[in-house]
């Protein structure tokens, strides 16, 4: 039985989750379809230009993401912080970048004078929007149902295009949304689509890795920003050479299809993480398989559970196992 989306996100306990959206039947987002030899490469773009949009409109950034054939694995997170000190102007500025908004709220953006109950009805208005924008439900749906319309114009047809609902699975920990990021980036290798992590096309890590032969970050998705210290920037509190070192090492063992291991100048990053290679080599394989709605230690499942009601957590014995701390 479904879930509602409520009992599946919780800021409570993390800012960090994992999307999943699927294609219904044989559809293809990109690639090319086998059944037809009709090549749909071009719309990799449309996914990944649409979605690094999205992340400058909402309060929400891209950590990970992966367009595949007929899938799209994104990593999000949620700064609701952000979105509650944006002034009404920013919420309809950023808004009017999707949506047409109300008459009220055109008007307001023209700067005209708006009366009392104008404006009262402008303030609830807008806290509405405040609230979709840090919304993953809203991001989604803005990500889905303009691929959906496009690739249904391209193809001249209506109807369905993604399954009714995308997946969404909580990360907890670090290790958990290091590990989903990991797995989201290897995503092309473990297809055997691609080879390498920096030829992966329409993928966070070709980003990662481009921008940092030229000594900087992605601006567009949310950047590492070094191991934890005081007065830390917004951001992920790893190393961005050790991850994309971590990630390469990590696609060779895939590539070479043995159960493989971390070589040494690796480990420092998986230690940090409480994970030894064995560990991290199941999770940034089989990350799904093993979990659904939430992924972490025991500890922080618990309070997740608790925190959405839910009678039990799939995935609780994995994670004794996955991600014990060290």
């Amino acid at each position: 039985m479904p879930q509602s989306r409520k009992s599946q996100i919780s800021l409570i306990d993390t800012p960090y989750y994992h999307c999943v959206s699927r294609c219904v039947r044989h559809s293809y987002l990109c690639g090319e379809d086998k059944f037809t030899g009709q090549s749909y490469e071009h719309r990799r773009a449309w996914v990944e230009e649409r979605l690094l949009l999205l992340a400058s409109v909402f309060a929400i950034d891209v950590c990970a993401y992966a367009v595949m054939s007929n899938h799209t694995h994104i990593v999000l997170c949620v700064d609701k912080e952000e979105a509650d000190n944006w002034s009404l102007k920013e919420v309809l500025y950023r808004w009017h970048q999707l949506h047409k908004g109300t008459l009220l709220s055109q008007r307001f953006m023209r700067d005209e004078a708006l009366s009392q109950s104008e404006l009262f009805t402008l303030h609830e208005t807008v806290n509405i929007y405040r609230q979709r924008l840090y919304d993953i439900s809203w991001f989604m749906r803005s990500l889905n149902e303009y691929i959906a319309r496009e690739a249904n114009k391209e193809d001249d047809c209506t109807g369905r295009f993604w399954e009714g609902r995308f997946k969404s699975q909580a990360l907890l920990d670090e290790s958990a949304v290091l590990a989903c990021m990991a797995y989201v980036d290897l995503n092309p290798i473990r297809a055997k689509i691609e080879k390498t992590p920096e030829t992966s096309k329409h993928t966070s890590i070709q980003q990662r890795i481009q921008a940092l032969l030229q000594e900087e970050q992605p601006k567009k998705l949310m950047p590492f920003v070094g191991n934890h210290r005081q007065d830390m920037p917004k951001g992920i509190p790893f190393n961005i050479i050790d991850y994309c070192e971590l990630v390469d090492c990590t696609g060779r063992c895939i590539r070479d299809d043995k159960a493989g291991h971390i070589e040494h100048h690796h480990s420092a990053i998986l230690q940090r993480l409480g994970l030894n290679s064995d560990q991290w080599l199941t999770l940034t394989t089989e990350f799904e398989k093993h979990f659904h709605t939430a992924v972490g230690g025991e500890h922080m499942m618990q309070q997740f559970k608790q925190h959405t009601h839910h009678q039990r957590i799939r995935g609780m014995a994995k994670a004794r196992v996955l991600l014990q701390q060290a």
